[in-house]
């Protein structure tokens, strides 16, 4: 009976799998198809490996400068969120005050509120703060990352609470122990925290499409959705432009897949 349990649940999970994976691939090999097996029905579902269209759609935009500001805003926006989310969790872990309960509530509160309801005043602040058109007004709203305050505080939840009483028994400050204790502890936790910051840059496109207007300071979201208006009828190069957008992401998780669910089964216990 285990096996097949076993069984069942492997079989649910490889079509779970596939019917991910199949637009992707059908995308993959729509775009190094030749040209005549594009809309024969069914699907061609074997690559005729035709890159022509790629170095095309390559070379027609700036894709590499897309991809470069998208790797300098996602990578800045990290280094803030995690500044401020290690911060923010251990003292609402750590350090006692009053009105920490109702600072954890308004927390949660602001994790309930939909990213939508937050771009009219984000961007009249950027526009106040005379920062419109630029990487910083793509990076400072998102600076501080409730879910990753969460996700740390219930991960520093879990950790024994004797590690800091003894700290304090030999003298050891706070910031001594959130630097050799908490941070050491922690590292699969803010390694999954900052690939989820670096996969909500990657695939950002409203708030930057409001903010922005000039090609030098947009992401690569924004340009694959300038390609994807102005070559609607061009069915391999939207194909390709989407691979350019899709494939580094599939391999970010592929070289990083096993610190990612390192980090997410440390932060699995919900405690408090």
């Amino acid at each position: 009976m285990r096996t097949i349990a076993y069984g069942l649940r492997a079989a649910a999970a490889l079509a779970l799998g596939l019917a991910f994976l199949l637009p992707i691939y059908i995308a993959f090999v729509t775009s190094i198809d030749r040209p005549q097996d594009v809309f024969v029905y069914p699907p061609h579902l074997v690559p005729d490996w035709n890159f022509s269209v790629w170095v095309q759609t390559w070379q027609g935009n700036t894709w590499m400068f897309a991809i470069l500001n998208t790797v300098v805003i996602a990578l800045t926006t990290i280094a803030i969120a995690l500044a401020t989310t290690v911060l923010c969790a251990y003292a609402l872990v750590y350090i006692p005050f009053r009105g920490r309960a109702a600072v954890w509530t308004a927390l949660l509160a602001v994790l309930m509120i939909p990213e939508q309801a937050l771009l009219i005043p984000n961007f009249v602040t950027m526009a106040k703060l005379h920062l419109v058109d630029t990487r910083i007004a793509q990076i400072l709203p998102y600076g501080a990352s409730v879910f990753g305050v969460f996700l740390l505080r219930q991960h520093l939840l879990t950790l024994p609470r004797e590690y800091h009483d003894a700290a304090k028994i030999d003298g050891c400050g706070h910031l001594a122990f959130l630097w050799r204790i908490v941070l050491p502890l922690s590292r699969p936790v803010l390694f999954t925290i900052a690939l989820y910051i670096f996969i909500g840059c990657w695939n950002s496109l409203i708030w930057p499409l409001m903010v922005t207007s000039s090609p030098r300071v947009q992401p690569i979201e924004v340009l694959l959705s300038t390609f994807l208006t102005q070559d609607s009828s061009n069915w391999q190069g939207l194909s390709a432009a989407a691979m350019f957008a899709t494939l580094p992401m599939i391999a970010l998780f592929i070289l990083f897949r096993r610190p990612i669910l390192r980090g997410l089964s440390k932060s699995s216990g919900i405690n408090g």
